[in-house]
C-alpha cells in the first residue's frame, strides 16, 4: 500500500512575529497521523501572495495532501482565496449554500449583514465547498494532478470542526490509507542522552518499518514507537511485544505506560483509589491546580487551591507560624511543610502539593539563588519535603517545578502502594 503524505502550510503574518502560536497544525497532524496520513512537512509563511503561491507547487512535488490555515477573514490582509484563484486557475462565485449559513449564523447572534460578512460566502468556481457550521468562511477543497488540496479557516475552533466533520471523512474516502501505529510511555528521572545509550541496542534491533523516538520535555521523556504495516493485525501484535520488551529495560524510571501527561498519570491513580487532592502554591502560582483542571473529569479527585503568594496568606490561611517564616523564610523546609500541613486541613483533602520558591530573575541569594524551591507533599504518611535547584528562566523553573510537584505525589503514592 503506497504512503499518503502530507503538508501543512499555515498563513498569517501574525505567526511568523510570535504574536499568535500555531497550535492547528498540531491538532492537524495528530489527527491526520489517527487516520494513516503521515505529515511530511510544517510550513508558516506570511500574508504574501508569491509566498503561498511558491509554497503549493513546492509541496505538491511530495506530498498527496496540502491542507493550508488561515487568511480567509473578511479584511484586506485575507488573500488565500486571490492566491488559490491564481493557482487553481478559477474566479470567485457566490457559493448560496455558503451564503445561507453566513446569513443563518448572524440571524442566530441577532446582528446586522454588511457586504463584507457576504463576501465571505464567495469561494473559487472550481472547489468543493466544506461548509463551517462554527463560523462564516467555509472550506474548500481542490484537486490538481493527483494532488488534493484543502483551505480552512485559521479560527481553532472553526477548523477543528471541518477536520472532524468534513476533511477526514473524505479523506479516508479518496485514499487507501495504510495502518500507522504508535505506543508510547512516560519516564522520569532520567536524561535523553542517557536513555539513549541504554537504548542502543534495542533501537538497533527494530525492524526497519518501526522507529523509537525521543521526546523530553520540563524533566521527562516520552519514548514513542510508531510502525507502518499493510497489515495492522500483524503490526499491532509486532508492536506490542516490542513495546513490553521496551518497558522492561525502562521500568525503574517509567510513569505511564500511556501517551499521557504526568497530571493525568496523578489523576488516573486518585481516582482508582477513590482519594482527593489539593495544592498549596506560593512559586508556581497556582500552575498545578491549572495543569490538573485542564482536562475533564478533574472535579472527581482536585478539591482546590490556595495560591499563597503572599506571608500574610501563608499565615492567616494556611497557618504557617510566623516565627518560622521568620527563622527560616518562605523558602524552607519548615514553611513548606507547615502549607502542606495546613493546607490538607483547610481544603479537607487526601494529599496535597505544597510549593514555595525564588523563580527568578530577581530575589535570589547566595544562600537561597534563584531557581531554589521547596515541595512538600502531605497524606496519610505524613509530609515529605525535599529541596530543588532549578537553572533556567522564569517560566521554565515554573512548569519544571508544577512537574516535579506531580511527580513527587506520583512517588508518594507509589510507596503508600508498596508498604
Amino acid at each position: 500500500m503506497k504512503e499518503v503524505n502530507a503538508s501543512i502550510i499555515t498563513i498569517g503574518d501574525e505567526l511568523l512575529i510570535g504574536q499568535t502560536i500555531d497550535t492547528n497544525s498540531a491538532f492537524i497532524g495528530t489527527e491526520l497521523n489517527k487516520i494513516g496520513i503521515w505529515v511530511k512537512k510544517r510550513i508558516a509563511i506570511g500574508d504574501v501572495k508569491e509566498d503561498i503561491l511558491e509554497a503549493l507547487t513546492e509541496q505538491s512535488k511530495t506530498s498527496q495532501v496540502i491542507i493550508i490555515t488561515g487568511g480567509l477573514g473578511p479584511t484586506a490582509d485575507d488573500i488565500t482565496k486571490p492566491a488559490l484563484c491564481t493557482y487553481f486557475d478559477s474566479n470567485l462565485i457566490l457559493n448560496e449554500e455558503a451564503l445561507q449559513n453566513v446569513k443563518d449564523i448572524f440571524t442566530r447572534l441577532n446582528r446586522p449583514i454588511i457586504d463584507r460578512n457576504l463576501k465571505q460566502a464567495e469561494v473559487p468556481h472550481n472547489c468543493t465547498v466544506l461548509i463551517n457550521t462554527r463560523g462564516t468562511a467555509p472550506g474548500m477543497w481542490f484537486q490538481k494532478e493527483g494532488v488534493v488540496y484543502i483551505s480552512l479557516p485559521g479560527v481553532p475552533h472553526e477548523m477543528k470542526g471541518l477536520i472532524e466533520t468534513s476533511v477526514l471523512p473524505k479523506l479516508k474516502e479518496s485514499f487507501e490509507l495504510p495502518p500507522i501505529l504508535h505506543k508510547t510511555l512516560l519516564l522520569a528521572g532520567k536524561g535523553e542522552s542517557e536513555m539513549a545509550e541504554l537504548l542502543t541496542p534495542f533501537e538497533a534491533a527494530l525492524p526497519t518499518h518501526i522507529k523509537l523516538a525521543y521526546l523530553p520535555s520540563y524533566g521527562m521523556i516520552r519514548l514513542r514507537l510508531t510502525g507502518k504495516s499493510d497489515n495492522k493485525a500483524q503490526l499491532e501484535e509486532e508492536l506490542t511485544k516490542l513495546f513490553n520488551q521496551l518497558k522492561d529495560m525502562v521500568k525503574e524510571w517509567m510513569v505511564i505506560d500511556e501517551d499521557l501527561p504526568i497530571e493525568q498519570a496523578v489523576s488516573k491513580i486518585l481516582k482508582s483509589r477513590g482519594k482527593t487532592l489539593g495544592t498549596a502554591e506560593s512559586c508556581t502560582g497556582g500552575k498545578i491546580a491549572h495543569l490538573i483542571t485542564t482536562h475533564s473529569g478533574s472535579s472527581q479527585f482536585f478539591i482546590g487551591t490556595v495560591v499563597s503568594y503572599a506571608n500574610e496568606v501563608k499565615t492567616d490561611i494556611l497557618d504557617v507560624q510566623e516565627d518560622i517564616l521568620n527563622a527560616y523564610g518562605a523558602v524552607s523546609e519548615e514553611t513548606v511543610s507547615q502549607m502542606a500541613i495546613g493546607a490538607k486541613k483547610v481544603l479537607k483533602t487526601d494529599y496535597v502539593i505544597a510549593t514555595s520558591g525564588i523563580m527568578g530573575p530577581e530575589g535570589g541569594t547566595a544562600e537561597k539563588p534563584v531557581g531554589t524551591v521547596w515541595i512538600a507533599i502531605a497524606g496519610p504518611q505524613g509530609v515529605k519535603a525535599s529541596k530543588h535547584h532549578f537553572r533556567f528562566d522564569r517560566k521554565r523553573n515554573i512548569d519544571l517545578a508544577s512537574v516535579t510537584a506531580l511527580n513527587l505525589l506520583r512517588k508518594y503514592l507509589q510507596a503508600e502502594e508498596l508498604n
